[in-house]
C-alpha cells in the first residue's frame, strides 16, 4: 500500500468518525487536504463567505447529528475569524473540530506572514488546543483531539497542522473505528445513587422533572416522558431546551428561566423534589439564586459532567452518569421497589398551571398591537411550521414585563 500524505490521513480519520461535511474557505496552507477531497466525493467541502459562518454551521450540524462538526481554514485571519463561533460551541458543549493549515514549520518564530499563536488563542474556548508538528503523528494526535471532542460532555477542539506536515508522508493504515480509541458506550449510574434517588421520589409530595439538553444528547427524551407519565410527575425544561420533551404533552408546564413561562417558575417554587436531568442549572435557567429553586428543595441532579453537579445548588443526590442510562435505571428501581404515589393535590395544581399557560398562549395569538410583539410572531410560527422545525433566535432589548415563552 502506498504511503499517505498528511492531508489524506486527515480525511480518512474524519471519515471514520462519520464526517461528511467540512466548512471553511479555501486556503493554500491545506491544499493537500483539498486534493484528497477532490478525489473523494464522500466528504463535501462547503465554502462559506466568512469563516465565522463556518464555525456556526459546524456547530449547528454537530448539535443536530451528535457527530463532529468540522471547520477547515487557513492560518492567520482564516483561523481568528472562527473564534466567536468556536466560543459559542464551547459554552453549548458542541463537538466542533477546528483544523487549521498552519505556516511551514521552518517559518515559526520569524514573524512570518500570518503567523499567530493560534494554539494560545483557542485554548480558552476549547477542550483541547494542539499543534501537530510531525506527519507520522497526525493519526495519534487527531484521534486524541476527536476523543476529547466526543468524550464526556462534548466540546470543541483546535488542531493546527503546518502545511509542510500536511504534505509530508506517513505509512498508510487501515482506518480504526471510533470505539477503538475513545469511549462510545454511555456511562451508567452508580446503583446506590439510583436507589437513593428512587427513595427520595417515593417520599416526595410534589416531585418535578427539570429536563435539559443532556436529555437530548443522550436520547433520553422518551424515557423522561415515561417517568413523568408512569408516576404523575410534571415536566419543565431548562432555558433554551424546550425541545427536550414534547411541548404538547399534558404534563409539560413550559420552560424555566429568563423569558421562561411563569407557570414553570410557579411549579419549580412549589416542588419539594426536583430531578434535574442533563441540566447544569446555569444562569439563564436559575439566575443562580432562589427565585425558582428554593432553599430546602431536595435536588437530584443527573449530569455526564461531574464538575457541574452541586456547582450552583447543593444536591440531595448527585448522579454522575448518562441521562438515558440513569432514566432506565431509575424506572427499573421504581418498578421493583414501588414508585411514588400520585399526589392528587399536586396533580391538580399542575393541571391548573398547564391550563393557565395554554390560555395565556391562546390569548397571545390575538395580540394586534403595533409594533408587533414577539408572542404574536411565535403564535403564527407555531401554526405555520412543522413540529420538527429548528428555529434560531437572537437576543435583543427586552422589557422586564415581556413574556415570550
Amino acid at each position: 500500500m502506498d504511503d499517505w500524505t498528511g492531508g489524506r490521513a486527515v480525511v480518512e480519520l474524519l471519515k471514520a468518525e462519520g464526517v461528511r461535511h467540512i466548512f471553511g474557505i479555501v486556503g493554500s496552507t491545506f491544499l493537500d487536504v483539498l486534493d484528497r477531497l477532490y478525489d473523494d466525493t464522500s466528504v463535501e467541502y462547503i465554502n462559506v463567505r466568512h469563516e465565522q459562518a463556518a464555525a456556526f454551521m459546524a456547530d449547528g450540524l454537530a448539535r443536530v447529528t451528535d457527530l463532529p462538526g468540522v471547520c477547515l481554514v487557513t492560518s492567520g485571519p482564516g483561523a481568528t475569524n472562527l473564534l466567536t463561533g468556536v466560543a459559542a460551541a464551547y459554552v453549548a458543549h458542541s463537538p466542533v473540530v477546528v483544523i487549521v493549515g498552519g505556516i511551514a514549520l521552518d517559518h515559526y518564530q520569524k514573524d512570518a506572514f500570518q503567523e499567530y499563536d493560534l494554539v494560545g488563542m483557542f485554548r480558552p474556548v476549547t477542550k483541547q488546543a494542539i499543534q501537530i508538528n510531525k506527519s507520522a503523528r497526525i493519526p495519534e494526535l487527531l484521534r486524541g483531539a476527536l476523543r476529547a471532542a466526543m468524550s464526556g460532555r462534548p466540546g470543541p477542539v483546535f488542531v493546527e497542522i503546518p502545511r509542510d506536515v500536511l504534505s509530508g508522508k506517513l505509512p498508510a493504515a487501515a482506518p480504526l473505528s471510533p470505539g477503538s480509541y475513545r469511549v462510545t458506550h454511555a456511562q451508567p449510574p452508580h446503583p446506590d445513587a439510583v436507589r437513593e434517588a428512587a427513595r427520595r421520589l417515593r417520599q416526595a409530595e410534589r416531585p418535578l422533572l427539570l429536563v435539559g439538553g443532556g436529555a437530548n444528547r443522550a436520547r433520553a427524551n422518551e424515557l423522561v416522558v415515561e417517568l413523568s407519565e408512569r408516576y404523575g410527575i410534571p415536566m419543565i425544561t431548562a432555558y433554551g431546551r424546550n425541545d427536550a420533551v414534547p411541548n404538547t404533552h399534558p404534563w409539560y408546564l413550559g420552560p424555566l428561566g429568563r423569558a421562561g413561562a411563569p407557570e414553570a417558575a410557579a411549579a419549580c417554587r412549589s416542588a419539594d423534589v426536583i430531578v434535574a436531568i442533563g441540566s447544569r442549572l446555569a444562569q439563564f435557567t436559575t439566575q443562580f439564586d432562589d427565585r425558582y429553586i428554593r432553599a430546602g428543595t431536595a435536588l437530584i441532579q443527573i449530569d455526564i459532567e461531574a464538575r457541574d453537579i452541586g456547582r450552583y445548588y447543593p444536591v440531595a443526590v448527585g448522579i454522575h452518569a448518562d441521562a438515558r442510562e440513569t432514566c432506565q435505571a431509575l424506572l427499573g428501581a421504581l418498578a421493583r421497589e414501588g414508585g411514588p404515589a400520585r399526589r392528587e393535590s399536586w396533580i391538580q395544581e399542575a393541571e391548573t398551571l398547564r391550563a393557565q399557560r395554554q390560555a395565556r398562549l391562546a390569548s397571545e395569538e390575538a395580540l394586534s398591537v403595533t409594533p408587533m410583539k414577539p408572542q404574536r410572531v411565535y403564535a403564527e410560527l407555531r401554526r405555520a411550521l412543522p413540529p420538527e422545525t429548528i428555529v434560531a433566535l437572537d437576543a435583543g432589548p427586552r422589557r422586564p414585563t415581556d413574556t415570550t415563552a
